[in-house]
Protein backbone atom coordinates (compact mmCIF):
# COMPACT_ATOMS: atom_id res chain seq x y z
CA UNK A 1 0.00 0.00 0.00
CA UNK A 2 1.78 3.19 -0.80
CA UNK A 3 0.35 6.17 0.05
CA UNK A 4 0.53 8.23 -2.93
CA UNK A 5 -0.80 11.66 -0.81
CA UNK A 6 1.07 14.54 0.42
CA UNK A 7 3.23 14.18 3.69
CA UNK A 8 6.01 12.27 2.53
CA UNK A 9 9.70 13.92 2.61
CA UNK A 10 8.60 17.18 0.76
CA UNK A 11 5.67 17.81 3.64
CA UNK A 12 7.54 17.20 6.99
CA UNK A 13 5.01 16.61 10.37
CA UNK A 14 5.55 17.39 13.64
CA UNK A 15 6.00 13.93 15.28
CA UNK A 16 5.90 13.44 19.32
CA UNK A 17 6.36 9.65 19.71
CA UNK A 18 5.87 7.89 23.26
CA UNK A 19 7.63 4.61 23.84
CA UNK A 20 10.32 6.84 20.99
CA UNK A 21 13.54 4.63 22.43
CA UNK A 22 12.29 1.14 22.32
CA UNK A 23 12.56 -1.67 20.08
CA UNK A 24 10.29 -0.04 17.55
CA UNK A 25 10.37 3.37 18.16
CA UNK A 26 14.03 3.69 18.12
CA UNK A 27 13.75 2.18 14.26
CA UNK A 28 10.89 4.75 13.25
CA UNK A 29 12.33 7.84 14.85
CA UNK A 30 15.46 7.49 12.70
CA UNK A 31 13.25 6.86 9.82
CA UNK A 32 11.19 9.77 9.93
CA UNK A 33 14.35 12.10 11.07
CA UNK A 34 15.79 10.39 7.34
CA UNK A 35 12.36 11.91 5.80
CA UNK A 36 12.86 14.96 6.73
CA UNK A 37 10.26 14.72 9.52
CA UNK A 38 10.37 16.86 12.92
CA UNK A 39 11.03 14.04 15.71
CA UNK A 40 10.25 14.98 19.59
CA UNK A 41 11.02 11.67 21.62
CA UNK A 42 8.35 11.61 25.07
CA UNK A 43 11.08 9.61 27.11
CA UNK A 44 12.51 9.19 30.80
CA UNK A 45 15.73 10.73 32.28
CA UNK A 46 17.05 7.13 31.95
CA UNK A 47 16.92 6.80 28.47
CA UNK A 48 18.00 10.24 27.03
CA UNK A 49 21.30 8.29 25.41
CA UNK A 50 18.31 6.23 23.24
CA UNK A 51 16.91 9.41 21.74
CA UNK A 52 18.22 8.97 18.06
CA UNK A 53 20.37 11.71 16.74
CA UNK A 54 18.51 14.42 15.78
CA UNK A 55 14.97 14.19 17.63
CA UNK A 56 14.27 16.34 20.30
CA UNK A 57 14.15 14.59 23.54
CA UNK A 58 11.35 15.81 25.94
CA UNK A 59 11.97 14.43 29.55
CA UNK A 60 8.02 13.37 30.90
CA UNK A 61 6.11 10.89 32.12
CA UNK A 62 4.04 9.08 29.57
CA UNK A 63 1.07 8.28 32.10
CA UNK A 64 0.83 11.63 33.32
CA UNK A 65 -1.81 13.09 30.67
CA UNK A 66 -0.95 16.70 32.31
CA UNK A 67 2.66 16.19 31.37
CA UNK A 68 1.53 14.73 27.96
CA UNK A 69 -1.07 17.63 27.36
CA UNK A 70 2.77 20.18 27.97
CA UNK A 71 4.84 18.04 25.66
CA UNK A 72 2.40 17.90 22.72
CA UNK A 73 1.53 20.63 20.19
CA UNK A 74 -1.10 21.57 17.94
CA UNK A 75 -1.07 19.77 14.48
CA UNK A 76 1.26 17.26 15.89
CA UNK A 77 1.08 13.51 15.18
CA UNK A 78 1.08 11.69 18.11
CA UNK A 79 2.50 8.26 17.96
CA UNK A 80 1.82 6.12 20.74
CA UNK A 81 4.16 3.12 21.42
CA UNK A 82 4.02 2.34 24.97
CA UNK A 83 3.68 -0.92 26.22
CA UNK A 84 4.84 -3.23 29.20
CA UNK A 85 8.42 -4.98 27.65
CA UNK A 86 8.40 -8.63 26.67
CA UNK A 87 4.83 -8.97 27.59
CA UNK A 88 3.13 -12.64 28.83
CA UNK A 89 0.67 -14.11 30.46
CA UNK A 90 2.55 -13.15 34.40
CA UNK A 91 2.23 -9.05 33.53
CA UNK A 92 -1.40 -8.74 33.59
CA UNK A 93 -1.05 -6.23 36.27
CA UNK A 94 1.57 -4.44 34.10
CA UNK A 95 -0.91 -4.01 31.16
CA UNK A 96 -3.51 -2.51 33.30
CA UNK A 97 -0.89 0.18 35.40
CA UNK A 98 1.25 0.42 31.85
CA UNK A 99 -0.36 -0.35 28.61
CA UNK A 100 -3.91 0.67 29.57
CA UNK A 101 -2.90 3.57 31.70
CA UNK A 102 -0.52 5.06 29.11
CA UNK A 103 -3.11 4.92 26.40
CA UNK A 104 -5.74 6.60 28.68
CA UNK A 105 -3.51 9.11 29.63
CA UNK A 106 -2.63 9.97 25.74
CA UNK A 107 -6.17 10.09 24.74
CA UNK A 108 -7.20 12.68 27.85
CA UNK A 109 -4.24 14.54 26.45
CA UNK A 110 -5.04 14.74 22.88
CA UNK A 111 -8.81 15.45 23.74
CA UNK A 112 -6.91 18.82 25.41
CA UNK A 113 -4.71 19.88 22.40
CA UNK A 114 -5.47 19.48 18.85
CA UNK A 115 -4.05 17.21 17.56
CA UNK A 116 -3.33 16.36 13.46
CA UNK A 117 -3.51 12.27 13.89
CA UNK A 118 -3.21 9.93 16.90
CA UNK A 119 -1.31 6.26 15.77
CA UNK A 120 -1.63 3.79 18.43
CA UNK A 121 0.39 0.53 18.55
CA UNK A 122 -2.56 -2.17 19.49
CA UNK A 123 -2.64 -6.07 18.75
CA UNK A 124 -4.36 -8.48 16.60
CA UNK A 125 -8.01 -9.33 17.88
CA UNK A 126 -9.21 -11.18 19.10
CA UNK A 127 -6.69 -14.13 19.89
CA UNK A 128 -7.16 -17.23 22.24
CA UNK A 129 -3.87 -16.16 24.04
CA UNK A 130 -2.36 -13.30 25.83
CA UNK A 131 -6.25 -12.45 26.58
CA UNK A 132 -5.09 -9.68 29.73
CA UNK A 133 -2.70 -7.90 27.21
CA UNK A 134 -5.53 -8.14 24.45
CA UNK A 135 -7.95 -6.82 26.78
CA UNK A 136 -6.00 -3.98 27.81
CA UNK A 137 -5.21 -2.50 24.41
CA UNK A 138 -8.97 -3.48 23.34
CA UNK A 139 -9.77 -0.90 25.90
CA UNK A 140 -7.19 1.51 24.74
CA UNK A 141 -8.99 1.50 21.00
CA UNK A 142 -12.06 1.80 22.50
CA UNK A 143 -10.60 5.11 24.50
CA UNK A 144 -9.58 6.48 21.17
CA UNK A 145 -13.29 5.48 19.71
CA UNK A 146 -15.19 7.25 22.64
CA UNK A 147 -13.09 10.67 22.26
CA UNK A 148 -13.69 10.97 18.58
CA UNK A 149 -9.79 10.89 17.64
CA UNK A 150 -8.84 11.26 14.13
CA UNK A 151 -6.94 7.71 14.44
CA UNK A 152 -4.64 5.15 13.00
CA UNK A 153 -4.69 1.49 14.57
CA UNK A 154 -1.83 -1.11 14.05
CA UNK A 155 -3.26 -4.96 15.52
CA UNK A 156 0.24 -6.86 14.78
CA UNK A 157 0.55 -10.24 17.03
CA UNK A 158 4.24 -10.53 16.81
CA UNK A 159 6.90 -8.35 15.45
CA UNK A 160 9.85 -10.51 14.22
CA UNK A 161 13.79 -8.49 14.39
CA UNK A 162 16.72 -8.52 16.46
CA UNK A 163 16.34 -10.29 19.99
CA UNK A 164 12.69 -11.50 18.56
CA UNK A 165 12.83 -14.32 16.31
CA UNK A 166 11.66 -17.17 18.63
CA UNK A 167 8.06 -17.66 16.73
CA UNK A 168 10.01 -18.51 13.58
CA UNK A 169 9.59 -21.92 14.74
CA UNK A 170 5.80 -21.70 14.77
CA UNK A 171 5.93 -21.17 10.43
CA UNK A 172 5.37 -24.94 9.92
CA UNK A 173 2.13 -24.61 12.19
CA UNK A 174 1.25 -21.19 10.26
CA UNK A 175 1.29 -23.20 7.00
CA UNK A 176 -0.71 -25.76 8.37
CA UNK A 177 -3.50 -23.63 9.58
CA UNK A 178 -4.00 -21.57 5.86
CA UNK A 179 -4.51 -24.47 4.78
CA UNK A 180 -7.71 -25.31 7.09
CA UNK A 181 -10.31 -22.84 5.97
CA UNK A 182 -12.02 -22.81 9.83
CA UNK A 183 -8.50 -21.58 10.68
CA UNK A 184 -7.32 -19.31 7.80
CA UNK A 185 -8.95 -16.09 9.43
CA UNK A 186 -6.93 -16.82 12.34
CA UNK A 187 -3.64 -17.47 10.79
CA UNK A 188 -4.32 -14.16 8.82
CA UNK A 189 -4.84 -12.34 11.53
CA UNK A 190 -2.06 -13.39 14.16
CA UNK A 191 0.25 -13.89 11.62
CA UNK A 192 4.32 -12.35 11.92
CA UNK A 193 4.79 -9.46 10.62
CA UNK A 194 9.25 -7.70 10.57
CA UNK A 195 10.33 -4.52 12.05
CA UNK A 196 10.82 -2.96 8.96
CA UNK A 197 7.29 -4.03 7.79
CA UNK A 198 6.20 -2.61 10.83
CA UNK A 199 8.04 0.43 10.69
CA UNK A 200 7.33 0.89 6.89
CA UNK A 201 3.56 0.87 8.05
CA UNK A 202 3.57 3.31 10.40
CA UNK A 203 5.47 5.78 8.30
CA UNK A 204 2.72 5.38 5.59
CA UNK A 205 0.03 6.05 8.45
CA UNK A 206 1.96 9.10 9.51
CA UNK A 207 2.87 10.58 5.94
CA UNK A 208 -1.18 9.62 4.52
CA UNK A 209 -3.84 10.07 7.72
CA UNK A 210 -7.12 8.86 7.44
CA UNK A 211 -9.19 12.10 6.28
CA UNK A 212 -11.53 11.26 8.88
CA UNK A 213 -12.42 8.60 11.57
CA UNK A 214 -10.41 5.35 12.25
CA UNK A 215 -7.86 3.65 9.76
CA UNK A 216 -7.81 0.05 11.08
CA UNK A 217 -4.24 -1.82 10.31
CA UNK A 218 -4.89 -5.41 10.47
CA UNK A 219 -2.08 -8.23 10.01
CA UNK A 220 -2.09 -8.42 5.86
CA UNK A 221 -2.37 -4.60 5.65
CA UNK A 222 0.62 -3.80 7.75
CA UNK A 223 2.31 -6.41 5.13
CA UNK A 224 1.52 -4.47 2.31
CA UNK A 225 2.28 -1.01 3.35
CA UNK A 226 4.44 0.90 1.70
CA UNK A 227 5.87 4.58 1.70
CA UNK A 228 6.39 6.52 -0.98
Amino acid sequence: MNSGLPGGPGHPRQVLITGGTGYIGTRLAACLLARGHRVRLLTRSTSLARVAQGALAVPANALDAEALATALQPGDTFVHLIGTRHPNPAKAAEFESVDLASIRAAVCAAQRVPIAHLVYLSVAQPAPVMRAYVAARAAGERLIAQARLPASIFRPWYVLGPGHRWPLVLLPLYALARLVPAWRAAASRLGLVTLEQMVQALVCSIEAPPPNGTLIFEVPHIRACRSG
